[in-house]
């Protein structure tokens, strides 16, 4: 997709463009064919308005009776064909309207899901769902519209206008009389269209980020009493909202409204001009009507094209978004000729690695540490000390600005990003789990043996709670795991882990949020895990971490001290300082004595 640039530049033509390259041109013959029949369909109002002139002076006037035969069935004829060609071209438009907004939808979801971590801690997932769902859909609600404007109304607009001009020309002209006083009035209208438009589309982003907190702190919400305060402010946001949809229909309806008053004025000026015309005889009657019917015909999809400019402009301001979307860029990249990754559980070195998020404190200040091949490394300090950003770095969610960080003695860049993230196994205390059932949540769409399943529920201490699910290993984890415990949750993500059975793991405050008993389980579970891997753990709670091979202590983004848990206490410098505010009970540190 090629980006274009800033919204407040954007025009209709290219826009067009970009979505006929992307999406309309795969559907082309489709389109064609809805087109061909719409055109039949448009010009079956130009046959009928031809057929007045025979039916009021042959028929009508004359009295022919052969004539009234031939013209009825004509009439009827056309109808016909009218009523196959709406429902044929309707069901085509329908096809094409929902698999171009189903591709966009798709593509859209891909590329944001290849988009930055920083990208993303920018934009609440509110506002991007909107972007997902609301604009792709004001896109496909306006897209057939304006399809059959172009394929059906203007080619009846043609037929009709052509009608008129072959019965007078001076009529179809007096009949437009008022159209060039419409050509600025309608610019400054459509204008207005899109930038009301655009306003809507932003409210609706920031009502769905609204719900999107609300449901998420729905715990906190009810808690401090808040239902008041939150539905006090969606209120607002709906108001404002109401008001720009309100305000975008006017300016819609403005522009059929202008064409009314030209058409108003056209008729009264064909009236008269025409009028004395058949007064003097020097027109028929079924010549009038004929013309007459064919510019009465003509406002209808006249005044359809009129609203469609509206729309378009509707559509738009959703395109707008939707196309700045499609402009990000990622810049965390695969490289051109990616290195081949390590083989079995590799070393892990950072060497004089910076990194900052933008803002003026730098996260990581020149971190160097080496975390041993098929041992355990352990992360502590503060919050804020650099720990989980560690983590953003070995896997490239982020590249550090300075330094470099290796693997097996590769450079973490060289590799491609799905060789690189195909090495890490990660556990963390916010087990990310999907509305499906556990075996999908494991499995996350694998094909694997039941005696490999079987062995990983074992070991991951699954198999010990399933008898307590209605539907064992099928039963639903609920929307974020909501029907399991946190140990339970903790313990399918250690599963899933288990089926990655990659050489490093990554575990980021595994257990800290579980209550004494489900710990002990979840760290018998993680230990095996960790057996034969490459283990980095980032932990809170020292207690866990007492067996490490090695701690590495983080100080405001630098590293402060690394060696056992012995040495360091020996040393008693910012971890022992941290261990004793942990255990500064007697009876906490003779127990911590005693496990040492």
């Amino acid at each position: 997709m090629s980006a274009a640039g800033p919204r407040s530049e954007t025009k209709s033509g290219p826009l067009f463009a970009w979505l006929w390259r992307g999406y309309l041109r795969r559907h082309a013959w489709w389109l064609l064919l809805a087109l061909a029949i719409m055109a039949l369909e448009g010009s079956t109002l130009g046959f009928f308005s031809l057929m007045v002139q025979p039916m009021f002076d042959e028929v009508l006037v004359g009295g022919d009776t052969g004539a009234l035969w031939r013209v009825g069935f004509i009439i009827c004829g056309i109808f016909v064909l009218r009523g196959l060609a709406a429902m044929a071209h309707k069901v085509l438009l329908t096809r094409i309207a929902q698999n171009t907004a189903a591709e966009l939808r798709a593509d859209l979801l891909g590329h944001l899901m290849r988009l930055d971590s920083r990208f993303h801690q920018g934009r609440s997932p509110g506002e991007l769902i909107e972007r997902c769902q609301g604009d792709v859909a004001a896109i496909n609600a306006v897209w057939a519209t304006i399809i059959t404007g172009v394929g059906r109304d203007l080619v009846a607009l043609i037929w009709l206008f052509g009608v008129a001009i072959s019965i007078d020309w001076r009529w179809t002209a007096v009949t437009l009389i008022a159209a060039p006083l419409l050509v600025f009035p309608s610019y400054l209208v459509q204008t207005r269209v899109r930038r009301v438009s655009r306003r809507a589309r932003e409210l609706a982003s920031r009502m769905s980020t609204r719900l999107d907190e609300v449901f998420h702190g729905i715990t906190p919400i009810k808690l401090n009493r808040l239902e008041g305060y939150q539905a006090r402010r969606d209120a607002a946001l709906v108001r404002k909202r109401v008001d720009a949809e309100v305000h975008t229909a006017a300016w819609q309806a403005a522009i059929p409204g202008l064409l009314d008053l030209m058409s108003g004025l056209g008729f009264l000026a064909v009236m008269l001009y025409g009028g004395s015309e058949i007064i003097a005889g020097e027109k028929t009657v079924g010549q009038f009507m004929a013309f007459f019917t064919a510019i009465g015909l003509a406002f209808d999809p006249l005044r359809r094209l009129g609203q469609l400019s509206g729309k378009w402009q509707t559509a738009a301001a959703s395109i707008e978004r939707i196309h700045a979307l499609f402009a990000e860029k990622p810049t965390v990249l695969s490289p051109s000729r990616p290195e081949t990754p390590p083989q079995g559980a590799p070393e892990l070195r950072l060497e004089g690695v910076g990194f900052g998020y933008g803002g003026d404190l730098p996260v990581l200040r020149d971190v160097s540490f080496v975390a041993e091949a098929g041992k355990t490394t352990a992360l502590v300090g503060a919050s804020g000390a650099g720990k989980s950003t560690i983590f953003h770095v070995l896997t490239r969610l982020a590249d550090p600005q300075s330094g470099q960080v290796l693997i097996g003695g590769v450079e973490a860049r060289s590799l491609s990003l799905s060789d690189l993230r195909g090495l890490f196994s990660v556990v963390s205390q916010d087990a990310a789990l999907f509305d499906e059932t556990l075996r999908e949540n494991i499995l996350l769409g694998r094909d694997v043996p039941e005696h490999r399943l079987a062995e990983v529920l074992e070991a991951a201490h699954v198999a010990d709670f399933l008898p307590q699910l209605d539907d064992g290993l099928d039963s639903p984890a609920g929307p974020r795991g909501s029907n399991l415990s946190g140990g339970q949750r903790q313990r399918v993500a250690i599963a899933r882990a288990l089926l990655r059975d990659t050489p490093i793991l990554l575990l980021d405050e595994a257990t800290s949020a579980l209550d004494t008993k489900s710990e002990q389980i979840v760290q018998e579970a993680l230990e095996r895990l960790s057996k034969g891997r490459t283990t980095l753990v980032i932990a809170h709670r020292l207690s866990t971490v007492r067996a490490a091979d090695k701690i590495v202590v983080l100080d405001r983004g630098r590293v402060d001290d690394e060696g056992r848990h012995d040495e360091l206490l020996a040393r008693g410098g910012l971890y022992a300082d941290l261990y004793r505010m942990q255990f500064r009970t007697e009876d906490d540190i003779s127990q911590a004595g005693e496990a040492r």
